[in-house]
């Protein structure tokens, strides 16, 4: 009898648990991977893929508006949201299948139920029973979403797992939490019609992000007619006698809506593995302890994406779960950078931004040259839309190099992709000022700022 079932056992099939089940078995190890809900993952599921999808949905109320002014009549729209729910469901289970697929193709065994780490070489499956032995075990299982800190009544409140599913459009909705994931639900809600609230501990929106930004698209949200109570928590939540929910906040009045989704954050996903009785060494968030290689503390088990809570974003888990594939299985180690990595936020206006913010980068010591461009896009100058695009570049006064660059507005996603490859290879100002523009564009605007901020 072999000493393993398998050479590799994958706990979790997202996007960074499939990746590194396809590589390993391409480098021809015997792979199993183990998924309890649906193949695919959060983002394809009930994250970036269908939350997309919404936005773009959410986009064609203004676009109607727009075309007037360059000479369409358009007949009043109306918009159906049991048709966009279900396109976007039949599109999630799509996409899930090519990802059972591509495991399939890649001949690897799939077990949909749940596994648990029963030791440092040793998978349990349930409710079957089954056990494998695995030479390797490599912990995929990604996020979820946390009602942090609890609050009484919480279950009336949904999570963005649900959202997708609501039965019908709400007339109005609160959205608790005041990171990126609760700000995509409320700008894409609010043009869908629903009447919407953000309420946030904090006193601004996108914590972590350019405080340019944040104050810019904050105003742009409240414009776009979202309501926001800042500085407040919810203290409890009651089930009113017509089926809605009543927010009681800290201060204020209470805060009433059909729907409540508590966006609050995002938790490893580890609760019940079994991982910390196998010698796992886990953080105060629960989240699997990892170097760079992403091995554990026991030799055996390694873990990648957001279970690990590096940096959350499915790009980063398929590249992680690329590289321990080629480093263990396939002879050719490499390791994940995560110093500069381009993010997107899908709200409108959208904001891309890569590298160190302002406040970053002068926290680290640099001395800083800042160079900035606020305008009008030019569909709104013919669509009379009260639009504006920001863009920022963070550059260091002694070398030159652009240490970040910060995109509020129109396909903000799209162009922070295409700078993130010149900040990553360390480009200069001098660098962006030789790129010839071009024109008539938004993203020139990056190529064309030659003088600094004045301090």
């Amino acid at each position: 009898m072999a000493e393993f079932d398998v050479d590799l056992f994958v706990i979790g099939a997202g996007s960074g648990g499939t990746r590194a089940a396809r590589i390993a078995a391409g480098h021809g190890a015997r792979v199993m991977i183990a998924e309890e809900d649906r193949i695919g993952g959060t983002c394809v599921i009930r994250g970036c893929v269908p939350k997309k999808l919404f936005v773009y949905a959410s986009r064609f109320a203004e676009d109607f508006e727009d075309a007037a002014g360059f000479g369409w009549t358009v007949p009043r729209p109306s918009f159906d949201w049991p048709t966009l729910r279900d396109a976007v469901s039949k599109e999630v289970a799509r996409l899930s299948g090519l990802y059972r697929k591509g495991l399939e193709s890649a001949s690897v065994a799939i077990r949909e139920e749940r596994a648990t780490v029963a030791g440092p070489q040793l998978v349990k499956l349930m409710p079957s029973g089954e056990t494998i032995r695995a030479r390797h075990i490599l912990v995929a299982t990604g996020g979820y979403p946390a009602f942090d800190p609890p609050i009484p009544g919480g279950e009336l409140g949904i999570s963005s797992n649900e959202i997708f599913h609501l039965p019908s459009l709400p007339k109005r909705m609160l959205v608790v939490g005041g990171g990126y994931i609760a700000l995509e639900f409320a700008s894409l809600f609010a043009r869908l019609g629903v009447e919407v609230t953000v309420l946030h501990r904090g006193d601004n929106i996108l914590r972590g992000f350019d405080e340019d930004i944040r104050a810019r698209l904050r105003d742009a949200l409240e414009h776009a007619g979202i309501h926001f109570r800042l500085g407040c928590t919810v203290e409890r939540i009651e089930l009113l006698p017509d089926g809605c929910r009543r927010a009681h906040c800290a201060k204020g009045e209470p805060i009433d809506a059909e729907v409540i989704l508590i966006a609050t954050g995002r938790r490893p996903n580890t609760v019940g593995l079994g991982l910390a009785e196998a010698g796992v060494e886990l953080g105060s968030l629960g989240e699997v302890e990892v170097d760079a290689n992403s091995a554990s503390s026991v030799p055996s088990i390694h873990a990648v994406g957001d279970v690990t809570n590096r940096i959350n974003l499915t790009p980063v888990a398929i590249r992680e779960g690329h590289a321990f594939a080629d480093s263990v299985f396939g002879g050719k180690p490499w390791q994940v950078q995560h110093g500069c990595i381009a993010s997107a936020v899908f709200t409108t206006p959208e904001v891309g931004t890569v590298g160190l913010s302002e406040a970053q980068a002068a926290a680290g010591g640099h001395e800083l040259r800042i160079f900035e461009s606020a305008f009008r896009p030019m569909k709104a100058t013919i669509s009379g839309r009260q639009e504006r695009i920001y863009m920022k570049l963070v550059v260091d006064a002694q070398t030159d190099k652009v240490l970040g660059a910060h995109i509020l507005g129109h396909d903000a996603g799209e162009i922070i992709q295409a700078v993130a490859i010149a900040v990553t290879m360390g480009a200069t100002k001098a660098d962006f000022d030789r790129t010839v523009a071009l024109h008539p564009s938004a993203a020139e605007e990056l190529v064309t700022m030659r003088t600094p901020r004045k301090p």
